[in-house]
């Protein structure tokens, strides 16, 4: 038997043999149609291709591109597991071409696989035709040597393919394989045709045309190919069953669920298809960045998921399932799409937690559903208002209501249903009105209710396109922006990211193909719900409706998401270093640095700060990945994980484990903000301060990347620049700074003992009589001294009072214009003459007020030292009239 990778490699060989270019699955989320929930055919990747607006570096190609369709208009969701052929999760494979060949060689290519090295019997084969394209008919007949009647011509649009009601469009060529007689079913155009005897299992597009408002209004000067095969069907043909869920991928995962519940009753068939093909679109939908949400692709994906788990549920397995087949799921696709393996530890994770979570609301559900509809018989109505209240209160999905009550034949009033909603988003509005919110936030609470939460897409990328739903201008909604506005823009997906949790929101450009620019100058988060972008317009004008391309500036956001996951390191270390009772108080997460808060009571000490500092840049050097779980707040907190300060949690939340510390996570906290892949694109990290912001709480601040290393490069600048000053070695400078400063101490002791010296009486600077003088009949003993520190006063008057004996000195000590005076008083003379009273002459004289000490020893000084000897001579006269 020829295996489904057997088959997808030889469908890629095939065709890299004959001047192909091979090229890898595109993710799942669409990177360039912003209507597209999932990329849903292998030519979506190359849609810019094909419309012009993007050059490849070849212009033939070949894929198998992984699909998903569960969501919109391709939504294959409810048929998944009944049929032979639905599957939310496939894989297209495809050839193209971009202004290369043409139809003659589409059709010789894919008749040549087909019979010659597939080896398919061309009496199975037949083709159809778009009804007025001659020239294909021609060709088919031509090289397929395929009878007129084999043929058909067909008048509908399932042979006429267009991207939209604008754009390149052509007629098809779908090719069928005939299962045989045995099976029910004619061949396609006929009454039958919807049997399963003839299955498509290849369409040939050939983009010719230029459509405008749905009509053809010209040839494409460029013609082009577009082909699709769906693998899982080419697989049954080539396997040589009717029913894809019969191949050997489909099988391996149908036996791993059927060991795993201990349950192939063939009454269950349906059960394990849908286990199946859900568990292949949850793995690749969580490989490729999508989690399980409440809104947009993580809700389809949630939706996929519990659907599958509760079809676990009816097969009796008591325990989570789900995340048990993912080693199955690996074994079979693992080599062809190694990105399964790499996010097996994130799919099995988020798989299991998600199960264990659905199975306590599966049981409530199930009991109120039951008491809920005990009385309804089949073709009864659960009521609208039930249905709500399932959902409202205890968790229970309308679709899941839906699902649960098919199997008995009981429908839900899905009018009331909504009803109910209506009235809860009411009641919400009139409480959102009283709660004293801003009135400028009305228009962002209209459109919250209008389109739902915005779809952040930036988690993983930082470019991709957007509708325009709201263009709010001066605070009210606009239809149009034009050059020179600044306006605020919500799209209906973003990679821009809004600020919250500390970190800055992102700036960027936005473009159109008709010349428009903005200039993303911010993005913030109203509600917490949606991404606004704060934009001006700096070239042509934009409209509600249009389709922009968002490119994040990358650089900045690589700054900022290193800055942030350092916060989480940060975090970690000073808990480990400093205790459990530091919590983070409050951040602030910018390109160019980071601040961190955090309850300590006291300075850190230069070793704390290192040894914090060292833990950190080891973990960075670690390269640990950084991974992502979905948990709700409480079961995240009781699994360990730190709330940040100031973040709003809702329902769920995204964890974040990083690094490694005794085969533990180093740091795991609940945060929605941008992080690192990989600890090493921090790359360094250096505390610059650390700081009091109030009493209990600390401040860090710190660079990481580049600017860390830009700041130590300016470092050792200026310890070159200061061993250069000192003519000395770099490593030299602390011992020659030390021994200067040494010098320093000594040269201004010394300075110091001279003015002393010069105060008492001696030559130079000081002024006054060197002996005393008689005042009043008192020794007096009065100096004044440029430059004396006015420490050293207290020390030196008292040397005066030596001198004189008994008797009175007073030193004024001037520095920068200020005058210091201290005066003193022998003890033999306290009972006759106050020192405080004589100090409050001379500061009055220097323009001074108050000063004070003892009646032996006062002290205090004045603005004024030019007026030094008048301070002098204003103390005599005061000393005579003691003595009168």
């Amino acid at each position: 038997m020829t295996s489904t990778n057997d088959i997808r490699r030889s469908f890629l060989d095939y065709f890299e043999t004959n001047g192909h270019a091979r090229v890898q699955s595109a993710p799942l989320v669409p990177q360039n149609d912003p209507t597209l929930m999932f990329v849903n055919a292998g030519m979506v990747p190359f849609k810019n291709v094909f419309t012009g607006l993007e050059s490849r570096p070849y212009s033939q190609a070949t894929s198998s591109q992984k699909c998903v369709r569960a969501g919109g208009k391709h939504n294959d969701l409810d048929n998944v597991g009944y049929t032979a052929r639905h599957h939310t999760f496939f894989e297209m494979l495809g050839n193209f071409s971009f202004g290369d060949y043409f139809k003659d060689r589409a059709i010789e290519l894919a008749w040549n696989l087909l019979t010659n090295e597939w080896g398919l019997n061309p009496n199975r084969l037949t083709a159809t035709v778009y009804h007025t394209d001659d020239e294909a008919f021609d060709l088919w007949r031509k090289i397929s040597g395929l009878p007129e009647h084999r043929i058909i011509r067909i008048p509908t649009k399932d042979n006429f393919w267009s991207m939209g009601d604008d754009g390149p469009c052509g007629p098809c060529s779908e090719i069928f394989y005939d299962h045989g007689e045995h099976i029910p079913g004619g061949p396609p155009g006929s009454p039958d045709e919807d049997g399963d005897r003839f299955v498509e299992v290849w369409n040939l597009v050939f983009m010719q045309y230029e459509q405008a408002a749905g009509e053809i209004v010209s040839e494409l000067p460029s013609k082009s190919i577009d082909t699709g095969m769906g693998l899982e069907r080419i697989a049954a043909v080539l396997q040589g069953t009717t029913d894809n869920y019969e191949t050997d991928t489909f099988k391996a995962l149908i036996a791993a669920s059927e060991m795993l519940t201990s349950n192939a009753a063939p009454d269950m068939a349906a059960s394990h298809r849908i286990i199946a093909d859900h568990l292949r679109t949850s793995g690749f939908l969580i490989a490729d960045g999508v989690l399980p949400a409440n809104e947009g692709r993580g809700y389809v994906l949630r939706r996929i998921m519990r659907r599958a788990m509760r079809h676990a549920h009816l097969l009796g397995s008591k325990d989570p399932l789900m995340y048990r087949l993912v080693p199955a799921l690996v074994a079979e696709m693992g080599v062809a799409y190694p990105e399964l393996l790499r996010a097996q530890p994130l799919i099995e994770a988020t798989l299991q937690q998600e199960e264990t979570r659905f199975r306590q609301t599966l049981a409530n559900g199930l009991k109120l559903l039951d008491e809920a509809t005990g009385d309804l018989a089949e073709g009864g109505t659960l009521p609208g208002a039930t249905a709500f209240k399932l959902y409202d209160t205890y968790g229970f999905p309308y679709d899941l209501t839906e699902d649960a009550l098919r199997a008995r034949g009981i429908q839900v009033d899905r009018p009331g249903f909504d009803a109910a909603m209506a009235g809860q988003k009411a009641k919400a509005r009139a409480a959102w009105k009283g709660s004293g919110a801003k009135a400028s936030d009305d228009v962002w609470f209209d459109l919250a209710e209008e389109y739902g939460a915005t779809e952040f897409t930036g988690y993983s990328g930082d470019e991709g396109e957007g509708v325009v739903l709201a263009i709010v201008k001066d605070g009210a909604r606009a239809e149009t922006a034009e050059i020179g506005d600044t306006v605020e823009l919500l799209l209906n997906q973003t990679p821009f990211y809004g600020e919250s949790g500390g970190q800055t929101g992102d700036q960027g450009k936005l473009t159109t193909l008709k010349g428009f620019v903005g200039e993303v100058e911010d993005t913030s988060k109203p509600l917490g719900k949606l991404h606004v972008l704060r934009t001006k317009i700096t070239a042509g004008e934009l409209n509600l409706g249009e389709t922009v391309h968002q490119a994040v500036d990358a650089a900045r956001r690589d700054r900022v998401r290193a800055n942030h996951s350092a916060t989480h390191l940060l975090h970690a270390a000073l808990r480990r270093h400093l205790g459990t009772h530091v919590t983070q108080k409050g951040s602030l997460v910018a390109p160019d640095y980071f601040r961190f808060d955090f309850s300590h009571p006291s300075a850190l000490t230069r070793d704390e700060i290192e040894v914090v500092e060292a833990e950190v840049n080891a973990q960075i050097r670690s390269n640990e990945t950084v991974s992502t779980r979905l948990m709700t707040p409480d079961e995240a907190i009781a699994a360990g994980a730190m709330a940040l300060f100031g973040e709003k949690y809702g329902d769920e939340v995204r964890v974040l484990s990083m690094g490694r510390f005794d085969e533990n996570d180093y740091s795991v906290e609940l945060c929605g903000g941008t992080h690192v892949r990989a600890l090493g694109d921090i790359q360094l990290l250096k505390i610059i301060s650390e700081s009091a912001v109030s009493a209990g709480v600390r401040r860090i601040e710190a660079l990481t990347g580049e600017a860390a290393r830009a700041w130590l490069n300016q470092r050792d600048a200026r310890l070159r620049e200061a061993a250069a000053t000192l003519k000395s070695a770099p490593d030299e400078v602390p011992a020659r700074i030390a021994a200067l400063v040494e010098d320093r101490r000594r040269l201004e002791r010394e300075l110091a003992d001279a003015k002393k010296a010069l105060a008492m009486g001696g030559s130079g600077n000081a002024s006054g009589a060197a002996e005393p003088e008689d005042v009043g009949g008192y020794k007096f003993l009065g100096q004044i001294a440029e430059g004396l520190n006015p420490k050293d006063l207290r020390s030196t008057v008292d040397e005066l009072k030596k001198r004189v004996g008994s008797g009175i000195g007073v030193l004024i000590a001037v520095n920068e214009g200020r005058a210091s005076v201290a005066v003193g008083v022998t003890d033999d003379l306290v009972g006759q003459v106050s020192a405080v009273d004589l100090l409050k002459t001379a500061v009055a004289e220097l323009g001074g007020q108050g000063g004070g000490g003892r009646p032996d020893m006062a002290q205090g000084g004045g603005p004024d030292g030019s007026r030094a000897a008048e301070a002098i001579a204003a103390v005599k006269d005061a000393l005579q009239k003691v003595a009168a």
